[in-house]
């Protein structure tokens, strides 16, 4: 696989690979690598930048400015300054979604340039990227366009001579911290319910894919978002990330991520001013397959739930549990659809899967195999890497895996599958259910009864029934245990973003209470 600059405003031909043939097509310019601060792109404070990096091939895509706390320190103040004397959070709904709506129709009028962004920034093979990310981005803001004028509050009916009344008011200044596995749809599964309630934020993506959403800042600002609404604050999550945590001025947080950083996150809160914090984080999610399953589904599903997106996925469902009847057949599809399974360059349209998003995640992910290989796990397709450049991984499948091994237990996040055997449905819930995660579940099984008890005993915030990965966004959501809280779809994620108020008068001489 190779890549080669042109010279031409930092325009890349893709060329000739070593994972699923060539493919040739001129990539987009890359035009916006600053901060995005009170409507302008700027440089760091610093001065600083950083690389983000091709993961087919490892070379250098762009330098992007390295935000650290004074740059977050401006943001906040830009962001604050339009929410407290700003039109934003005073504007009639209705002209904030007519606003959110032109700003999606910016995006779907740029679809094929974002794409390709978002497919060279993260790996994402190029044709799934334009329907699902960049698909489902545009899909978000309309929804949230028809939900900001929407807002309403409850009359209350209290039981002495008053009155009352509540109020939905925007929280005020929203820090979104978004992750590196969907740029696109993080960024706008926590800007546009923001953008709908009427608050004003600073929105830090990772530093793995950080181009997407400085095309969105540009957008937003062609699209009549005032300036100060939105801030793109690119950078570090110890040095940009933590300072919109502990950020004095900041009104509440919404992160996408690991557990681990998620504490962090709630630490700095409870260290600073005690902002209120929204924690969508790790999984570790149970795909269960019952004897009386079709075969040929449960299949395409395991693959589609462990294998979309290379694996990283805080949905994937890597714990894969068979009723012993259907197991033997079970493998011996998979092993044979997975033959056909192509890892190469995401451009090709004949490619499955990409490379990981970089080095680090790449090296993670192959470290996991090898445990899986030590603990005594069966390889049954992959447990290599590939290809001669890149971060590409070959998808692996574990059988006899055990529910104490570090595959079963830990998030691996990336595109490797563990098959458990059970008996009963009792069994099998247990197993389900003992994981210090709740994000997602499926079931899948043609008894409806099975189907039912399933759904009321998995302690998750999603259950899929003979599917997986149905997502819209109109279904809440996010997860529970040390998954994290708070929802980032449906109209419930409008809920962290709208502070309930109290209004309560008397009544005087009123005839009836």
């Amino acid at each position: 696989m190779a890549s080669e600059r042109n010279g031409d405003g930092g325009k890349e031909r893709a060329g000739e690979n070593g994972n699923g043939g060539g493919v040739s097509l001129e990539l987009p310019e890359i035009r916006y690598t600053k901060l995005f601060i009170n409507g302008a792109f700027v440089d760091a404070v610093s001065g600083k930048t950083f690389e983000t990096r091709d993961p087919r091939t490892g070379d250098v895509i762009a330098s992007i400015a390295e935000g650290d706390r004074e740059d977050v320190d401006l943001a906040v103040k830009a962001a604050r300054e339009a929410f407290d004397h700003g039109k934003w959070p005073r504007m009639p709904g209705s002209e904030r979604g007519r606003i959110m709506m032109k700003y999606a129709d910016l995006v779907e009028q740029h679809a094929e340039e974002l794409t390709l962004l978002e497919s060279l920034d993260a790996g994402k093979p190029r044709t799934v990227t334009r329907v699902v990310d960049i698909g489902t981005s545009a899909t978000s803001l309309r929804y949230f366009a028809g939900a900001a004028d929407k807002i309403h509050g409850e009359t209350l009916k209290m039981s002495t001579q008053f009155q009352g009344h509540t109020l939905r008011e925007p929280m005020g200044v929203a820090g979104l911290i978004i992750p590196w596995n969907f740029p696109a749809i993080m960024f706008f599964c926590k800007v546009a319910p923001a953008l709908a309630a009427g608050c004003t934020m600073v929105v830090k993506p990772a530093e793995q894919t950080p181009l997407s959403a400085l095309y969105f800042a540009h957008f937003a600002k062609q699209a009549g978002v005032p300036d100060g609404v939105i801030n793109v604050i690119t950078g570090f999550g110890p040095t940009a990330g933590a300072a919109i945590a502990s950020h004095m001025d900041v009104d509440m947080v919404s992160f996408t991520g690991s557990t681990a950083v998620g504490r962090l996150i709630m630490e700095a809160s409870a260290r600073s001013n005690l902002k209120p914090v929204s924690l969508e984080l790790g999984g570790k999610s149970p795909l269960i397959i019952f004897e009386d399953a079709d075969v040929d589904l449960a299949v395409d599903l395991s693959i589609s739930a462990n294998f979309f997106n290379k694996g990283e996925a805080c949905l994937a469902a890597s714990r894969v549990y068979l009723q012993e009847g259907i197991y033997d057949r079970f493998v011996k599809k998979l092993a044979d659809r997975m033959e056909s399974w192509v890892v190469g360059d995401p451009f090709d349209p004949r490619v499955n899967q990409g490379p990981q998003v970089n080095k680090e995640q790449y090296e993670k992910v192959l470290s996991y195999i090898d445990h899986g290989k030590r603990e005594g796990a069966n390889v049954l397709t992959g447990g290599k890497p590939c290809g001669q450049r890149g971060y590409y991984i070959e998808p692996t499948v574990f059988t006899e895996v055990k529910d104490d091994m570090i595959i079963a237990k830990e998030e691996i996040f990336g595109p490797v599958m563990c098959l458990m055997k059970f008996r009963t449905v009792e069994e099998v819930i247990a197993k389900a259910n003992d994981t210090r995660y709740g994000l997602a579940a499926g079931v899948v099984t043609k008894d409806i009864d099975v189907a039912n008890r399933m759904t009321r005993s998995i302690r998750a915030g999603v259950v899929w029934v003979n599917c997986y990965f149905a997502m819209d966004a109109d279904c809440p959501f996010g997860g529970r245990k040390m998954s994290g809280f708070g929802k980032d779809a449906s109209m419930h994620a409008l809920d962290k973003f709208l502070a309930v108020k109290a209004v309560v008068t008397p009544v005087y001489d009123s005839p009836w209470l």
